[in-house]
């Protein structure tokens, strides 16, 4: 299917708000178990995600798109948060973390390709081996200093898994769903493995005034207007090219990291910043010239089609 390019302003919002989720998710977990923490983002998102679709008189889906939007829910959301925020209470960098989900355009590309029979071609293969490059920079020095694969890694990457499937699943499955009553539905179904966990692991707040401080910034900025927009723009412009601003995302994140937490990023982000966002111009330069060649393709055969039907 033929999706429109991305214009600036929504890679721009989507990228600083998600990027400043890593950050705020480190701050609620420092504050709070993770599985408290996610108890009340999804909750909370999930009522401000309702309201608003009832106000706006949204359409919610229903039958089987209902049960798709479900599935995307629980990918997406369940399954990506519950092990990044595992991860973050067992030790990893808000920073680590954006590096795993960043690889989120080489899985998503692989995954499209397979289901969603989406051709790669060489430019959109330098452009996610450009992806890769820009996110191992990014974070080239705490990724020197790891050994062995731990559980934050395998945390990592099934956070990484939820998200390139969900991501896809949804361009499958959910194309017409209104992106506010999906937001909705992914945190209300998000919340029950979240609170299963919640009763089956401890659960407390260390500090209740920054774990409220978190939790606000959390729920209204990533939650409910990056997630919103995050979905919104897969819906609008395609899996792969959202998931192509996760190129950017890790050194923005590591930015964002070094002003809100102390974590001062090294000569690696700059490098990230450049390679990732030359990785995102690359790919929609290849993502243009595909669109361009199925519009000319398509001019080619009308008249054709004219001339069989006038015989």
């Amino acid at each position: 299917m033929d999706m429109p390019r991305m214009p600036l302003s929504t890679a721009s919002a989507v990228t600083f708000l998600y990027a400043l989720g890593y950050p705020i998710g480190a701050l609620a977990v420092a504050a709070m178990t993770p599985m408290a923490a996610l108890v009340l983002r999804f909750s909370l998102a999930a009522s401000i995600l309702a309201i608003w679709t009832v106000l706006v008189k949204a359409p919610w889906p229903r039958g089987a798109q209902f049960g798709h939007v479900v599935v995307a829910g629980l990918l997406i959301q369940a399954v990506q948060f519950c092990s990044l925020y595992e991860a973050l209470q067992l030790g990893s960098p808000a920073v680590l973390g954006a590096v795993a989900i960043a690889m989120n355009p080489v899985t998503t590309a692989i995954l499209g390709a397979v289901f969603l029979r989406e051709p790669l071609g060489p430019r959109r293969l330098a452009a996610l081996t450009l992806g890769v490059v820009a996110v191992l920079a990014a974070c080239a020095g705490r990724l020197m200093r790891a050994h062995g694969v731990d559980p934050v890694i395998l945390l990592l990457v099934l956070a990484l898994l939820g998200l390139s499937a969900g991501g896809v699943y949804q361009q499958r499955f959910c194309a017409g769903v209104d992106f506010r009553a999906m937001s909705a539905m992914q945190n209300a179904v998000a919340l029950i493995p979240a609170a299963a966990l919640a009763i089956l692991t401890p659960f407390s707040v260390h500090d209740g005034a920054k774990a409220a401080i978190a939790v606000g910034g959390m729920v209204l900025l990533n939650a409910t207007l990056a997630v919103s927009l995050y979905l919104r723009a897969i819906n609008t412009h395609g899996a792969a090219a959202v998931a192509m601003l996760f190129a950017v995302i890790p050194a923005v994140a590591a930015v964002l990291s070094w002003l809100m937490l102390g974590q001062r990023p090294d000569a690696g982000v700059a490098v990230g910043l450049v390679a990732g966002g030359f990785a995102c111009w690359l790919n929609t330069r290849a993502s243009g010239r595909r669109r361009a060649a199925q519009g000319d393709s398509i001019k080619l055969r009308r008249p054709l089609t004219s001339v069989g039907g006038a015989a």
